[in-house]
């Protein structure tokens, strides 16, 4: 499927710099073509939001709700998230590069693809949460919950894990070169299921010989 073309269509929306929104209610809207940069969002509604090719670089969310949102190749680069709300999302090739996430909660969330590097999650409950074939690199998940999670394709190469707990999660496919297990109380890895490449890889980590 060939990636959406950035170029601005007549009919987009013009390109909004430095406003701040409170309150407002996006309830069910298409975002498709928008482009915000610099702007705060306080406590709105997103809920159901759909779209894709929009564009959020530096805004801060502060209190919104992505509930149930379809999004689609859209970008929130160096982006802030305080208190936001990720009920039953789906965020399918987005890009979040260098966002951070402070105190949201991720219950049912599902992100397929897209690059989400340089992303700070710090003690994020992402429980149940699905990240599959998501390029996370250098991300920074300490302390993080991944309880049941489905991490599976995912590239964690050089993200920071100390602290996090994989308790029966699936990290099949996923990059795991930066987990190390020595840090790791071991029920944070209880029932997380790898694959033998991966298996291999962890214990050569430990010290282990392989022959």
């Amino acid at each position: 499927m060939p990636a959406p073309d950035p170029t601005p269509r007549p009919e987009d929306p013009a390109p909004v710099t430095g406003e701040t929104l409170r309150g407002d209610d996006w309830y069910g809207r298409d975002l498709t073509g928008l482009a915000y940069t610099a702007c705060d969002f306080y406590d709105t509604d997103w809920t159901e939001t759909t779209g894709s090719g929009a564009r959020f670089d530096r805004c801060t969310f502060s209190g919104v709700r992505f509930n149930v949102s379809r999004l689609t190749a859209t970008a929130f680069t160096h982006c802030e998230f305080r208190r936001c709300s990720f009920f039953d999302a789906r965020l399918d090739q987005c890009k979040a590069v260098g966002s951070t996430f402070d105190d949201c909660s991720f219950q049912l969330l599902r992100v397929t693809g897209g690059d989400w590097s340089f992303t700070s999650f710090p003690r994020a409950d992402l429980r149940k949460a699905t990240l599959d074939g998501v390029r996370m690199r250098e991300a920074d998940l300490r302390g993080a919950r991944l309880d049941e999670a489905v991490v599976t394709g995912t590239d964690l190469s050089g993200a920071l894990l100390a602290g996090v707990s994989l308790t029966d999660a699936d990290l099949r496919g996923s990059d795991l070169t930066s987990l190390d297990a020595h840090t790791l109380d071991r029920t944070a890895l209880a029932g997380a299921r790898i694959d033998p490449v991966q298996a291999v890889g962890i214990a050569v980590g430990m010290g282990f010989e392989v022959a």
